[in-house]
């Protein structure tokens, strides 16, 4: 690995922290990005990393130090759930009770309590994921939801439209800090374990620190560009 390189993911982390306050967890997004990278960014300290591939999450998890704190953080397909279940720390993105209890079974068969967080729809395009608030509410009321014991919800996770609209941005982030609050004061209000508003990318993270987030996705303002040929 190049000098240069080490230097670069290095300083870009030693940034980010310094502006950025200690209460909001970094997740450094490593998605496509060789071992080699995450091990500077975890020779520098760094010991949270997010993938959005089951396949390459399990793959860098065998390689790496035990001590990191792996998030899956793509649309997760009930199907791919097995190869994670062993050992991920938090899956950001649970956007179905079908989902859920399917994180449930595998958590059962691996001895496990799964940490998870409910992805909710709050941007103006079709092709993201996540329930609606009733939606989570009918759920978080219901049997079904109460017989889960292997899982535990940590809060909330979104993702705003991809524009350059600051204020479109802005007005989501608003918007799922309030389903936070609010799922928070109904239904988790005496559980310390629920209190992760995920909100905020490269592009916007600046605007969901403002908005009260508490943990961000990072990825190329760590590693660089991807290169996605």
């Amino acid at each position: 690995m190049k000098t240069k390189e080490m230097h670069f993911i290095t300083e870009n982390i030693k940034k980010l922290t310094t502006h950025i306050p200690e209460s909001v967890k970094i997740i450094a997004i490593s998605k496509l990005k060789p071992i080699e990278d995450i091990q500077i960014a975890y020779d520098s300290g760094h010991r949270y990393f997010g993938e959005n591939k089951t396949n390459e999450i399990k793959m860098k998890w065998e390689k790496l130090p035990k001590d990191i704190e792996w998030h899956f953080v793509g649309h997760l397909q009930t199907n791919k759930v097995k190869y994670i279940a062993p050992f991920v720390h938090l899956i950001h993105s649970v956007d179905s009770y079908r989902l859920l209890s399917e994180i449930n079974k595998r958590a059962i068969r691996n001895d496990r309590v799964i940490n998870c967080l409910l992805q909710l729809y709050i941007a103006e395009e079709e092709s993201k994921h996540g329930f609606l608030l009733e939606e989570v509410k009918e759920m978080l009321e219901s049997q079904d939801f109460a017989n889960l014991k292997n899982i535990r919800i940590c809060g909330v996770m979104g993702m705003a439209t991809f524009t350059e609209n600051k204020e479109l941005v802005r007005k989501e982030f608003q918007t799922l800090h309030t389903y936070f609050k609010e799922i928070k004061e109904s239904y988790f209000k005496d559980c310390e374990h629920f209190k992760e508003c995920s909100m905020g990318m490269t592009d916007d993270y600046e605007i969901a620190l403002e908005e009260g987030s508490t943990m961000v996705r990072i990825g190329s303002a760590i590693f660089g560009e991807r290169d996605y040929k």
